[in-house]
This record gives C-alpha cells, structure tokens and sequence, in this order.
C-alpha cells in the first residue's frame, strides 16, 4: 500500500497500485452517502436564497481553505502537481458542465424524471470503463446495473409523456458524470486522491468564477452556515468517493451509489417530514439487492487434481 508522504519534500506524490478491497471501498462510500445526505439539505436551505453558480464557487473557494490542511500535512503545494494535468482539466471541464446541465434539466422536467435519466450514469461509466480501462462487465455487474435502475425507477415512478429537450440535457448530464468517474478512475492509477481533489477545486473555482461574479450577491448571515456545510461536504465528498475508485472498480463503485436514492428519501422524511411509500422501500430493496449481488465474490474454482 502507498504512502501519502513525500519522499524528498519537493516532488509530487508517488501513487502505488493498492490492493482491491470491496470492503474498504464500501466503507468509504459510507462517507460519501453521509456527506451527499448532509449536502442535500445544506443545498436547500442555500438554493432558497443563492444563485447556483454563486454556491458552486463558494464551495470550492471555502473548500480550498478546509482543504489546505491536508494538503500541508502531505507536502504542501510542491506535492500537488499531476502527472497528467491536461486529464485532471478534462475531467474537471466535464464534472462542472454536468453539474450544470442537471440543474438546467431541473427547470425543463419534473424532478422525476431528473433523478431517473441521472441514474442511467452507471451504464455509461461501465461502457466506457471497458473501454477505456479495460474493466471487465461481469453479469453480477450488468445485474446490479439493472435492478438498481429498476429501484430507480419504482421509488421515483417517472411519468411517461412526450420528448422534452430536458430529458435530452439530462442524459447528456448523465453521460458527463459517467465520462468524469471515468477519467477521475484513470488519474486514481498516477495521481494520489490529494492531488485530484486540490485541483478539483482550483480549476472549478477558475471554471466558476466569471459566472458567479455576473450572479453575485451577498449572502445573509443565517445563510452562512449551511454555505459552510455545503463546501465541507461538497469537498470531502469527493474525496471519500476517490479513496473508493482506488480500492474498486468504477464498475463495483458506481452501483453502490444507486443507494443515494433512499438514502435521499429517509433523509426528506426524517428533515422534512415527507412521507415514504411502500413503493419507495421496494425500489430501496430492489437497490440494495443489486448492490450486495455486485459485491459478492465469485466461488472460488476448485484446483484440479494433479495426474
């Protein structure tokens, strides 16, 4: 396993293959669903008086702050630079587009809908991570894909109507988050998970910075507080959903994150008092189903006997 720490102080951070662990790559997305849970209600309470793009720059900014002492701990600046900066800007590029285009599609079609187009993103990052990564699409894989869709599907039951030019951004949104757990899987391979979160943040602050300035107003001090909990959980989101990626495939990552989607739900009933179904508690066990499928090992062939 690799050391985070830098050998001579000056170089960047030296990443070594890690051993696969199902494991700890659920245990960190524990974190992942915690914080995304956190950052839904923050992102509420936030978006009643903020513009969007006011928000996102505001979470990278006071992300790079909490951030920093990590990265002072782990060689400071002089360790943050990418073997592959170009990626680490693509990537970058399409994470912010697509947060982008979901919140277009918010205004065009009923958040359904959103939702379910949103969660074809794991069919995509599998594609593509077989293409590009040389993952193998397992049928446990592909089974896990479909039955969480499937959960998807029954706990936000989309309405069937005519094309919308949302549900055309919505999956192009889908199809810029699976191309950037994509290439965020890649970096995992040359860069360490502090050097792809340090320049998530610096290039989404550059990204952002000329539209939040056109959309800026100052935000009241009650409002501080959940801007606080968004750019916490904003940022180390990210960085638990990376330490994941290194210890699993994208294709055994991605699935688990159809768990959101209840997760989402109890989060609303428990906050918000919004009420939860029994369709919504089938599609959660249809999910959950998919996912402990996915992670399960294959038995082990038997070795056949010596002659």
């Amino acid at each position: 396993m690799r050391s985070d720490k830098q050998e001579d102080g000056a170089g960047p951070m030296s990443v070594s293959p890690v051993q696969q662990s199902y494991l700890k790559a659920g245990l960190w997305m524990v974190g992942w669903h915690a914080a995304m849970l956190m950052l839904v209600v923050a992102g509420r309470e936030t978006t009643r008086e903020l513009n969007v793009f006011e928000i996102m720059e505001l979470r990278s900014l006071i992300g790079l702050v909490l951030f920093y002492p990590l990265v002072l701990r782990h060689g400071g600046f002089a360790a943050m630079r990418s073997a592959r900066p170009w990626l680490l800007v693509g990537r970058n590029v399409f994470h912010y587009a697509a947060q982008y285009l979901w919140f277009l599609a918010l205004t065009l079609i009923p958040v359904a809908q959103v939702v379910s187009i949103e969660f074809t993103m794991p069919i995509w990052t599998a594609i593509m991570a077989a293409i590009f990564l040389s993952e193998t699409i397992t049928w446990r894989k592909c089974v896990a894909i479909v039955l969480g869709i499937a959960g998807v599907a029954i706990i936000v039951r989309p309405g069937i109507g005519a094309s919308n030019i949302g549900h055309l951004v919505m999956l192009v949104a889908a199809f810029g988050f699976g191309t950037a757990i994509v290439m965020m899987k890649s970096l995992t391979r040359t860069d360490a998970v502090m050097v792809i979160i340090f320049w998530m943040l610096v290039i989404q602050s550059a990204i952002g910075f000329g539209p939040a300035l056109y959309y800026w107003s100052w935000p009241s001090l009650h409002v501080w507080p959940w801007i606080v909990v968004v750019a916490f959980c904003g940022t180390f989101s990210h960085y638990c959903f990376t330490n994941a990626m290194r210890y699993a495939d994208a294709t055994i990552v991605v699935p688990m994150d159809f768990l959101r989607v209840p997760l989402s739900a109890m989060a609303g009933w428990l906050v918000y008092s919004e009420n939860i179904d029994l369709l919504t508690i089938v599609g959660a066990v249809v999910i959950l189903a998919g996912n402990l499928l996915n992670l399960a090992r294959p038995a082990p062939v038997a070795a056949k006997a010596a002659a």
